[in-house]
């Protein structure tokens, strides 16, 4: 099925795919799913589309509440970005996590769902306290990638292109994109999907960034470290989630209004 033909999208997924840091809590988050729903829609205007994903969410989480949800509304096309918030975790088990992914996958193409699913970029790069992290980051891309290929499904694999861990196209907590990354995501998906007007340019390395002195970089890094790091390892040793009390953003099939500008389509 050529994108053009999909008529019903619905993204599950964590805090990524809800949207956040594309846009704030008062006039509410875009996201890259959103703007793949409004390239999508572009091309077939019939299109509906539902984002059941919740910050926060595990990937158990996401198979036993959001897969659920999703199978009831019947789509013709899933994404699902799910597993970091896993990663973080201070305990983390690859192949129990990866076999809530694969379940998750499986059912949806058993069902005859186009499914796309992503890997992670190298969050060594993005933050290098967190480089113990990646040997996890990589154990859980390589069972995303087996399950894709297990069941046909379609892979956005980040991890290879360095352009996606840049610090650039991410907020100020290295964890979710800004508006620029958001945009790119959207793009690689699209990408994948052979969407017209998409390539491969959304792996394209940004212009080099201008060199900054020494006590500007230890200072950004003090403040990541006070304002994000800091609240990250508190909730997650009470055993807290940002998504508690959240529900999804668009729980149901509905149309989607597509935006004006295109500073930032990523194409």
């Amino acid at each position: 099925m050529t994108g053009q033909w999909f008529v019903r999208y619905v993204a599950i997924g964590d805090s990524q795919t809800e949207g956040l840091h594309d846009g704030d809590e008062r006039s509410g988050y875009r996201g890259w799913a959103d703007r793949l729903a409004e390239h999508l829609s572009e091309l077939n205007p019939r299109l509906r589309y539902a984002n059941l994903a919740v910050r926060g969410s595990l990937a158990r989480q996401v198979r036993a509440g959001q897969l659920p949800a999703a199978l009831e509304l019947g789509p013709d096309l899933v994404t699902v970005c799910a597993g970091m918030n896993d990663v973080i975790r201070p305990r983390f088990d690859a192949d129990r996590v990866c076999g809530e992914l694969d379940e998750v996958v499986a059912a949806l193409a058993a069902r005859g769902v186009r499914v796309v699913i992503t890997t992670f970029p190298d969050i060594g790069k993005l933050m290098p306290i967190a480089r113990r992290l990646v040997p996890r980051v990589i154990a859980l891309n390589a069972g995303i990638r087996e399950s894709a290929a297990r069941h046909g499904a379609t892979l956005v694999d980040a991890f290879p292109h360095a352009a996606i861990a840049d610090q650039r196209l991410y907020s100020a907590d290295r964890l979710h994109a800004n508006a620029e990354g958001h945009a790119r995501i959207a793009a690689a998906v699209a990408h994948a999907l052979e969407l017209p007007g998409f390539d491969d340019g959304w792996t394209a390395p940004l212009a080099p960034a201008p060199p900054r002195p020494w006590w500007s970089n230890a200072r950004t890094e003090v403040s990541w470290l006070g304002g994000c790091v800091g609240p990250w390892i508190g909730r997650g040793l009470l055993g807290a989630s940002s998504g508690n009390r959240r529900t999804a953003k668009r729980p149901l099939l509905a149309p989607v209004a597509v935006r004006g500008d295109r500073e930032l389509s990523g194409r």
